[in-house]
């Protein structure tokens, strides 16, 4: 591995000059990858995998939309795709992506078929980690590996197409064949990985779930919700209020801060701009690290784990779940931006 500085930090990562993709396909060419799950992660894995000359194959439950989108995504059944334990019996290595709800209702019908040798892979450390409420122990004898590519399923597959690549951090829960480490690296550097970095199961699972709650998806739409009420209250346009909340911010600001950094956009703007944004950042920080303190603590503690796996076992969940989507798709704010994306100059004919 390499050793690179991030910041004042030392860390070692896996880049595809030390583990290149020929290394990946020599590590993987006697097994048979079997991806269960075709929603999220899965059909940007399995593409990615597929393209890059290793042997998969789908489990999917039949007549589902997951298992026609496999169909539609060149998968053939009884040939690359079968039903969820038919897949399981026939691969080396088990990549279990379903969501986490579905691995703990699938796990018993899953577990036989992990005899002597075979892998467990995961791209979340959720069931081995939270185990006493998932009740996910895999057998002593197989290897237990992660690969969590840091983003969705659908950017894995955008960025390998542009031949670039999507982060993924790697861990190993269980080494049982000695060749756990490499099974991980040549499955990160396979589905598309720009560069693998270390972690635990535990340490993935703690910070993925604060993140989805945090920056990644929920303070992010409760700021922004919060300044465009503020805005409209004020007396500003739904045009105006939206373009200077959520426009400006992800189709001019956010892809500076990722291609440069928020140092380098800081430089770059206005001394205005400039001057209140680093005042006022110490305000917002200070606002939201006792929430932040809050969202970690009850990751920690599984209760985020307790509340997913509840809501998931709901019968009538799926109802709620859409019914909330829809309150927030008909929010003033996100109905501006219907009407914003459409004005943009790629959507006018």
């Amino acid at each position: 591995m390499a050793k690179m500085k991030f910041g004042n930090v030392e860390e070692e990562v896996v880049t595809r000059e030390e583990f290149p993709l020929v290394k990946a396909q020599e590590t993987l060419a006697s097994e048979v990858i079997a991806i269960l799950g075709y929603g999220v992660q899965g059909p940007g894995q399995a593409l990615n995998l597929r393209d890059n000359g290793v042997k998969v194959i789908i489990g999917q439950r039949k007549g589902t939309p997951s298992w026609e989108k496999a169909m539609q995504d060149g998968f053939v059944p009884g040939e690359t795709l079968f039903e969820l334990e038919e897949a399981a019996d026939k691969a080396t290595i088990i990549m279990y992506l379903l969501s986490d709800a579905g691995q703990k209702m699938l796990w018993p019908q899953i577990k036989p078929h992990l005899t002597k040798g075979k892998a467990l892979y995961f791209s979340h450390g959720f069931s081995i980690v939270f185990k006493d409420q998932t009740e996910i122990v895999p057998p002593a004898d197989i290897d237990v590996i992660l690969v969590a590519p840091k983003g969705s399923g659908r950017s894995l597959r955008t960025l390998f197409l542009q031949k670039k690549g999507l982060n993924s951090s790697f861990a190993i829960f269980q080494d049982a064949t000695g060749k756990a480490k490499d099974r991980a690296l040549a499955l990160g550097i396979a589905i598309g990985s720009g560069f693998l970095f270390p972690t635990t199961f535990e340490k993935e699972v703690l910070s993925d779930l604060t993140g989805e709650r945090g920056v990644l998806m929920g303070a992010i739409a409760g700021l922004m919700e919060a300044q465009f009420n503020l805005l409209r209250k004020k007396g500003h346009s739904p045009s105006e209020a939206f373009n200077e909340t959520v426009e400006e911010a992800t189709q001019s600001l956010y892809p500076l801060i990722g291609e440069n950094g928020m140092d380098w956009m800081f430089a770059n703007c206005s001394t205005t701009a400039q001057r209140g944004a680093l005042d006022w950042r110490h305000k917002f920080r200070a606002a939201a690290e006792p929430v932040f303190e809050e969202l970690y603590n009850s990751v920690a503690t599984g209760n985020e784990t307790r509340i997913v796996l509840e809501a998931n076992s709901n019968p009538d969940y799926k109802n709620k779940l859409n019914k909330e989507l829809e309150e927030m798709a008909n929010q003033e704010i996100w109905q501006a931006g219907k009407t914003v994306r459409s004005l943009r100059p790629e959507r006018q004919k």
